[in-house]
């Protein structure tokens, strides 16, 4: 669970709508036609940009950024270099016994015992590497393309608003309530760019770098255990993936 997102949501739109409380209470604040116009219509213009299975895996995507375990670079650097030594001891069947829970990981080892050539295993990585990033980006273009929308449906709905107040002109009393409705849709619109979905487009987005930075480890780590290199290098090595800060701390937990 990242508490980050949860809280950050939960945070914005609290204070928000408290502040809707105190304005005169959450009925005034809601209008099916504008729910509809801003909902509803930023969804169908996406659908629009989108093929129909993204859009509807958006919804899965999404989670991903409230829910989203990623492997410490620590734990892969450390469990490499533990391959690594087996497999100068034992050659790379000795892999086939390690406990391995990262799938990436497990598929460049599993390349390795089957005795593929280090081209073959790099393209391979690079070639997993770059698809899986392609899915990332297409998730983070829909919610993107919703944060650029919604704002769009907003102001739609709000001439549509005004055109009907202009349209009623005389009666002097409708106008003030008729107005208020025509700048709901606009609320409405601001509130889903800016309070859902761009922050879950720069979240995935954020998730996106973390997950290749692992793999670009990963596939380092596998490549140097390949080539036979000493352990205490590929640990050097692939320490440069950590912050300063980290590189001064031993993967193995000491000093």
């Amino acid at each position: 669970m990242d508490l980050a997102t949860l809280i950050g949501i939960i945070g914005a739109f609290a204070f928000v709508l408290g502040a809707m409380v105190t304005s005169g209470g959450l009925g005034i604040f809601v209008d099916i036609p504008s729910v509809l116009i801003v909902f509803m219509g930023s969804l169908f213009v996406v659908m629009m940009k989108f093929n129909l299975k993204s859009v509807i895996g958006a919804g899965g995507v999404a989670a991903k950024a409230f829910l989203f375990k990623l492997d410490k670079p620590e734990d892969l650097i450390e469990q490499s270099v533990n391959m690594a030594d087996a497999a100068r001891k034992g050659g790379f069947l000795a892999l086939e016994e390690a406990q391995i829970s990262n799938p990436f990981m497990q598929r460049g080892v599993d390349m390795l015992v089957d005795g593929h050539d280090g081209d073959v295993v790099r393209e391979a990585l690079e070639k997993d590497i770059a698809l899986t990033e392609e899915r990332h980006k297409a998730g983070v273009s829909i919610f993107r393309a919703l944060g650029d929308v919604a704002p769009a449906m907003g102001m739609i709905g709000t001439l549509v608003g005004l055109v009907a107040m202009l349209s009623n002109m005389d009666d002097p009393k409708s106008i003030g309530p008729s107005m208020a409705v025509a700048l709901l849709t606009t609320l409405y619109g601001a509130m889903l760019a800016n309070m859902v979905a761009i922050p879950i487009a720069d979240k995935l987005q954020l998730r996106m770098g973390e997950e290749m930075m692992n793999r670009n480890l990963i596939m380092d780590a596998v490549l140097a255990i390949q080539d036979g290199q000493n352990p205490r290098v590929i640990e050097s090595f692939l320490k440069n993936y950590l912050s300063e800060k980290k590189r001064k701390v031993d993967t193995t937990g000491g000093e």
